[in-house]
């Protein structure tokens, strides 16, 4: 069987994201939304939610390029002087794998995100990390302790295989490869400690070498070449850009993401291959 999990990242980041997660799960193919705790309109993203009973919502862990949900006094070294993150995950990972003060910084404002989540009183369907920082030693070992308080959510495991990617595109052939390697490695971790824990994961993502750019084209290529199994396609959905440090990067393409998302051809084909579409808890099976 063809499982597909359709994910909407940084919901709560601005209120056009989180209305094309709304009308994307209401009149599309969206099934999932990751919920950054510490976001402008992380409020509003909630009570979106809290009205949408089929839309899997999970936690977006982020550890980098945002706010912290601790005051920034309670992790002086995970924020800058504007109280905000770091925009670089290279140089924080490797400062965060080297110092104990850090690591222990991070456990408190994970734990935090994880208390927030739990007062929306939403059941946590999945656990990813904002730019994939989920995949960092440290923190995947973070994530396999407290999710058990949580019914044990699954876990994304971000990893493109190259074949199908590249199959189904026909471009890109050197970075499409280089990236399934690099995440393959990076993720072998973040799978065995998982998996440990009792919590499940995908099998596979396509979006990963796409980030920005799932078009409605991209996404009928991706469905054609869908291999069996359970799948996760993530997007960056907004119905217009905003201003702000918190928009997202210039070269995304979030207004023809979420028209993807909502294309009568996409539900189509996905009707026809016979592809069932769910949110992460009922796709994944548990080890």
């Amino acid at each position: 069987m063809k499982k597909l999990i359709v994910t909407a990242d940084d919901f709560g980041l601005s209120l056009p994201v989180n209305e094309a997660v709304e009308l994307a799960h209401q009149h599309g193919i969206l099934t999932a939304a990751s919920l950054m705790m510490g976001a402008p309109a992380r409020d509003d993203a909630i009570e979106r939610a809290r009205k949408l009973p089929h839309l899997g919502v999970g936690l977006h862990l982020t550890l980098v390029d945002s706010c912290p949900v601790l005051p920034p006094t309670e992790v002086p070294g995970l924020v800058g002087r504007d109280g905000r993150f770091s925009t670089d995950p290279v140089k924080f990972g490797t400062a965060l794998f080297f110092s104990k003060d850090l690591r222990r910084q991070a456990e408190a404002e994970i734990t935090a995100q994880f208390d927030a989540f739990r007062k929306t009183g939403l059941t946590m369907d999945h656990i990813n990390g904002h730019q994939h920082f989920h995949m960092h030693p440290a923190i995947s070992k973070i994530i396999a302790k407290l999710a058990k308080d949580f019914a044990n959510p699954p876990v994304r495991i971000p990893v493109e295989p190259f074949f199908p990617s590249y199959t189904a595109t026909s471009d890109r052939f050197r970075d499409r490869f280089s990236g399934w390697m690099f995440f393959y490695m990076q993720s072998r971790l973040l799978r065995r400690r998982v998996r440990a824990a009792g919590l499940g994961v995908n099998d596979r993502v396509f979006g990963l070498n796409d980030s920005g750019a799932m078009t409605e084209t991209r996404v009928l290529q991706f469905l054609e070449k869908l291999p069996n199994g359970t799948t996760e396609f993530y997007f960056h959905p907004a119905t217009r850009r905003w201003p702000g440090v918190d928009n997202l990067p210039d070269h995304y393409r979030p207004m023809d993401e979420f028209a993807a998302l909502t294309s009568l051809n996409v539900k189509a084909k996905a009707k026809a291959l016979d592809v069932k579409l769910a949110p992460f808890r009922e796709a994944v099976r548990r080890p």
